[in-house]
């Protein structure tokens, strides 16, 4: 026989479901081990604090409105009622201070939280020594898996990402097909990768363990198992895994690569041993395959610098004055648009 809860047993439930939509809420976007991921966090619990002041307060009156005007209640009810300074001052002020402070608090954040930046800090009270180099890490994200390059140790990997904990990491990303969103919570916030473009993350790794990536950008049919698992291990342990992958794989060379950038789906982690290290600026210049002209070629022989670009209130000498107009004002004598070089860039 089937058995149905019944209402008492029902009402003693319903205060424990609030339990269940907080028993997610120990996972990695709010227990981060990296440095950057929780400075994020906190702006996540400070934005929702400086919010709660308005919504708590409002939920509150709600409730004691409609009980205290409610049908058959003693309260004085005036229906004349229409102005009253002080409530009016109240209700604007209160949430003009708060969106006063959330400006304050997403200009500060974005500049300070940059991906750009380099990392200042390895923790809160643990400024980067200067002696210590960024593990350089070139990341490219294919159909549907995840490249990773370490050009300094001359090994890469699929779907699998080693780091040493306490030690500056610089990504470099890009794209071979479409865009794409490198993710790994527990290190830091998300980051686009995009095909013919070069990105930048900076971050820090705080404490050993097993994590999980992912792309957060849907991009087709294999989106989904688009995942990649990030270790956090020590400096010993991460010198053993180099050790380990150059011992386990073949090298990554021009014809590996281009079987590697066909779709597929639901790829285990594969170890290469060696690596061409012209792949990564071959895949930013889109001219991976034999024959095909790089993105330089087409600019003259001059590649796109990298890093972040500056907009013009950056720019020095000449560069930061307006350009020609190559539209004519009314009445002028048609000519050959006048040469600059702002029409050269």
């Amino acid at each position: 026989m089937r058995k149905h809860l019944s209402l008492p047993s029902f009402r003693r439930t319903l205060p424990l479901l609030p339990l269940l939509a907080l028993a997610a809420c120990n996972r990695e976007v709010l227990n981060p081990a990296g440095d950057i991921a929780l400075q994020q966090r906190d702006i996540i619990y400070i934005s929702t604090a400086l919010m709660l002041l308005i919504i708590v307060p409002v939920i509150a009156l709600i409730v004691t409105f409609a009980w205290r005007y409610r049908k058959g209640n003693d309260a004085t009810y005036d229906p004349n009622f229409d102005h009253s300074t002080s409530l009016e001052l109240v209700i604007w002020s209160a949430p003009l201070l708060i969106i006063i402070c959330l400006g304050a608090l997403t200009w500060w954040s974005t500049h300070l939280l940059d991906p750009f930046r380099p990392v200042n800090r390895i923790a809160a009270g643990k400024p980067v020594d200067p002696q210590v180099k960024p593990l350089v890490v070139q990341v490219v994200s294919l159909d549907w898996k995840w490249l990773f390059i370490y050009p300094e140790q001359g090994v890469a990997t699929v779907n699998e990402l080693a780091l040493p904990v306490d030690r500056p990491v610089r990504f470099d990303l890009t794209s071979t097909n479409m865009m794409n969103t490198f993710y790994a919570p527990t290190l830091a916030g998300m980051i686009y990768t995009m095909p013919g473009m070069r990105s930048t993350l900076h971050a820090v790794l705080n404490r050993p363990g097993r994590f999980e990536g992912m792309s957060a950008n849907y991009s087709g049919a294999g989106f989904s198992d688009m995942r990649f698992k990030l270790y956090g291990v020590d400096q010993g342990g991460f010198d053993s895994w180099v050790a380990r992958v150059k011992a386990s794989g073949p090298t990554l060379d021009t014809d590996r690569f281009l079987e590697l950038e066909k779709p597929s789906e639901k790829v285990p982690a594969l170890y290469f041993g060696g690596i061409d290290q012209s792949l990564f600026t071959r895949a930013v210049q889109r001219c991976v395959k034999p024959g095909t002209p790089c993105v330089a070629s087409m600019h003259g022989g001059h590649a796109p610098e990298a890093g972040k670009p500056e907009g013009a209130l950056m720019e020095k000498g000449d560069q930061s004055k307006s350009g020609e107009s190559l539209t004519a004002p009314p009445g002028a004598q048609p000519g050959p648009a006048p040469h600059s070089h702002h029409q050269e860039r």
